[in-house]
């Protein structure tokens, strides 16, 4: 089937070369980070997990997005989401390819990742955050592959599947929660020490993930003959709304226990994301950005006459997804290392390589989307003529 891929129209060949000139790009200054270290990036003594670490958990939730489609279609066997369920896996293998290769780039040395498997560590969250990713990664690429050559072939899918399908459910819940529990396990750090913590991802990753997935529904419609349908992306739109209402009561929720029990070491760390602290603020618009986007979108999708518009509907996706990759990508990380457990504020500003390099990550994931996709449509296309 992966021949699909390799044959298309000029505007698909640009795409796939322009992602290739990024992807080489970034390795260029991937191997000058080899060379010099982690110097060349923002990153400092208070601020030990940067711009790559951010990128994985924000990809993290968009890969465990994909439940949502996969829980109502092989559980609940609604049909509508027959379209759009292998698209909900595949973007979940490429957005764990990103994950996992954001964590290679993150490390010092990069062989130094073999030692999780040759010296494993049970009692580490890190160690269970190696075996869900990888897991829930060989998990979407056997069934989505499996599902659309069963397709192609107009046969009904290997019932050695299904018990594949059942296991990935709590793998993708799995995978962020154990992602969360990175964070909310280090008792040093306020602003993460939070029961919540977990929950909270999972709300956003079921509203920010679904919402790209109707996006690129939307290209796919406009670039290609393949179309899901308008019922499965009315369905997954009221999903998003009420997965982000869920994820922004759980921000309130955090902010009235912060500053009703007015402790210091956890209140510092929003004042400084959202008013600034000792002067020093360079989130502070990032932050409210977030915050009023993922709100403007809960109303506009509440609205049944806005979310029936195709156009305020996208609007309200690239909202809640761009809303989310602030809050996770940006706020999260150092939100969590600013101020210091000295209440020393030490600003983070990611380096030109290391945006670089993050591009040219985000890159090879948008090749391998593109290519999955592609040969998507062209089984589709096939099977419909």
């Amino acid at each position: 089937m992966l021949e699909k891929a390799l044959s298309g129209s000029k505007l698909y060949w640009t795409l796939v070369l322009g992602l290739l000139v990024l992807v080489g790009i970034g390795f260029l200054f991937y191997l000058q980070q080899l060379e010099f270290g982690l110097g060349i990036t923002g990153m400092n003594r208070d601020v030990s997990w940067g711009f790559y670490i951010a990128q994985f958990t924000f990809l993290v939730g968009v890969a465990a997005s994909a439940v949502m489609l996969v829980i109502p279609y092989y559980l609940h066997d609604y049909k509508a989401f027959g379209k759009m369920t292998v698209l909900g896996e595949f973007l979940a293998v490429s957005a764990v390819l990103m994950c996992l290769l954001f964590i290679i780039v993150d490390l010092g040395q990069p062989a130094r990742l073999m030692n999780v498997i040759l010296y494993p560590t049970p009692h580490s969250m890190l160690f269970w955050d190696m075996i869900v990713l990888n897991g829930y990664l060989f998990l979407n690429i056997i069934i989505g592959w499996n599902v659309l050559s069963a397709e192609k072939e107009g046969v009904p899918p290997e019932k050695w599947l299904k018990p594949l399908i059942y296991l990935s459910v709590p793998f993708a819940v799995s995978i962020h929660t154990v992602t969360a529990f990175l964070y909310s396990g280090l008792p040093g750090r306020g602003f993460w020490l939070s029961a919540v913590l977990a929950p909270k991802f999972l709300a956003s990753a079921f509203a920010a993930g679904p919402a790209f997935l109707i996006l690129l529904s939307f290209i796919l419609r406009k670039f290609t003959t393949f179309d899901v349908g308008t019922k499965p992306i009315q369905t997954l739109a009221k999903i998003v709304c009420y997965a982000t209402l869920a994820s922004l009561f759980l921000f309130f929720c955090e902010v009235f226990v912060t500053f009703y029990s007015q402790l210091p070491g956890h209140m510092d760390h929003k004042i400084y994301l959202y008013f600034g602290l000792n002067g020093k603020g360079a989130l502070v618009p990032w932050m409210w950005a977030s915050l009023l986007m993922l709100m403007t979108a809960a109303v506009l999708l509440l609205i049944p006459s806005g979310r029936k518009n195709e156009y305020v509907l996208g609007l309200a996706c690239l909202f809640i997804f761009f809303g989310s990759w602030i809050d996770k990508g940006l706020g999260l990380i150092s939100g969590g290392f600013i101020p210091n457990p000295l209440h020393e504020v030490s600003e983070y500003i990611p380096t030109v390589p290391e945006v670089i390099i993050s591009l040219g990550v985000y890159a090879i994931g948008f090749l391998v989307l593109t290519l999955l996709f592609k040969t998507v449509v062209g089984v589709k296309e096939e099977v419909r003529g």
